[in-house]
């Protein structure tokens, strides 16, 4: 209990950007090292500010004990950058919350084709709708939908997921304990049931202008890809399209009227390089290399096949009147003057194959970069470490007498390593690759 202790005591520094508290963590080992640093340690580190080491030199740990009472009460779980349940796909990103306040069951997210489904808080029914096929859609074709909760396309997202079946990752810009905007008070428990809330805010934390725009890196850190409906072009949607991309995620927009203002930013985001998509399987079908499991959803299982829209299928709208028959003299329609729709062929569908096949090789080749452009930022002594973890859930022991290191320095690094996303931490002191040496 101890070391949850000063973890939280970390995350209850309100004040303390994200980005200085994984720098604290990487200098000086654990949040109880940093709990009874000096003041001159402090300073050692670079990017911190003077009022950021105001705060670090409050060693009162009041606040932290009541966080910790409050999770209890609540049902509320903790998980801690060390902890080998916190998703691996977060800590890749370059200010990982310290800690994650989770109330539900969180997902095995790196196991998951998760995405995002973003737009405006003032949606249009079209918005809303859109937003609630597609996370109807993606949920039965075995993605995982993570969603801001926020008033308007988030709030339809993550209930088109919840009425496919499927479950849902609602992240909150509050208090893990806090339900914004009200009116969504059974959207949040439904999720809560179905899937998990998530905070770096821990219980009683205020509410603050500022934490909204910060929720947003940890949508696009949690998820594969964003997906954009309707957002005008000063959007927090857009500050969260932009750290995807930031982020290497993927990016994608439901296309919407040229002219409406609604879609002016998202639009753009098109014109900008991101992917235009109108259903699930548009955004899904990018990941099938990656996440064998994914299926595309039969004709009765899209969302079109649940809410029929009347205007779109041509459907006879109730108390229109429809003649029983063509009138008199008219011709049946033969097809002649119109536009054919290619259908696809056998070279095509091999065309389409081998685009897709080429496409998952440059994936991986570009992750292989990645990996290598990382591995070139760790020093000698932690690529040892690395070398010596030859097996999933090698013992500490056998690690430092392959690395042949003192043991307090491997320990050390391989905390440096676990916060990096590297290595990851199990029971009796073992050690696993977070990522594939080749």
């Amino acid at each position: 209990m101890s070391g949850i202790l000063y973890w939280v005591w970390l995350s209850g520094l309100f004040g303390l950007r994200p980005k200085t508290r994984v720098r604290l963590l990487e200098q000086l080992g654990t949040p109880q090292e940093a709990y009874f640093a000096p003041e001159q340690a402090y300073e050692a580190i670079e990017g911190i500010r003077p009022e950021e080491r105001q705060l670090l030199l409050d060693k009162s740990l009041d606040r932290a004990n009541d966080i910790l009472e409050a999770c209890s009460r609540l049902g509320v779980e903790i998980l801690t950058l060390q902890d080998a349940a916190y998703p691996q796909r977060l800590t890749h990103i370059y200010d990982p919350p310290s800690v994650l306040y989770v109330k539900g069951r969180l997902p095995w997210i790196d196991e998951q084709c998760a995405v995002a489904i973003v737009g405006t808080r003032r949606a249009t029914p079209y918005g809303v709708k859109m937003g609630r096929r597609l996370g109807y859609e993606i949920a039965r074709a075995g993605g995982l939908v993570v969603s801001g909760l926020a008033e308007g396309v988030d709030a339809a997202g993550a209930e088109g997921a919840l009425r496919g079946g499927g479950s849902c990752v609602g992240v909150l810009g509050t208090a893990i304990d806090v339900i914004y905007p009200k009116k969504n008070a059974a959207l949040f428990a439904d999720v809560a049931a179905a899937g998990a809330l998530v905070s770096e805010y821990p219980p009683g934390a205020p509410v603050m202008k500022m934490t909204f725009p910060m929720r947003n890196r940890i949508l696009a850190g949690l998820s594969c890809g964003v997906t954009v409906i309707e957002a005008p072009e000063r959007s927090g949607a857009l500050i969260t399209a932009a750290r995807a991309a930031e982020f290497g995620r993927d990016v994608f927009v439901v296309p919407g009227n040229a002219d409406a203002v609604n879609c002016q930013g998202s639009n753009a985001l098109i014109r900008d390089g991101a992917k235009a998509v109108s259903c699930g399987w548009d955004v899904l079908s990018e990941y099938t290399g990656r996440f064998p499991r994914l299926r595309r959803p039969g004709p009765q299982e899209t969302w079109l096949a649940q809410d029929p829209d009347p205007a779109r299928t041509g459907a006879p709208v109730s108390g229109e009147n429809v003649p029983a028959e063509a009138p008199e003299g008219a011709g049946r329609e033969t097809g002649a003057g119109f536009a054919r729709v290619r259908r696809p062929t056998d070279v095509g569908r091999a065309r389409e194959k081998e685009r897709k096949r080429r496409e998952e090789q440059s994936w991986e080749e570009a992750r292989r970069q990645r990996l290598m452009e990382q591995l070139d930022q760790l020093t000698e002594t932690q690529l040892k470490l690395l070398s010596a973890i030859s097996a999933p859930e090698t013992h500490i022991d056998e690690i430092i007498e392959a690395a042949a290191l003192p043991a307090g320095v491997a320990l050390a690094e391989l905390t440096v390593l676990q916060i990096k996303g590297y290595v990851t931490q199990s029971s009796g002191k073992r050690f696993s690759l977070s990522i594939k040496m080749k």
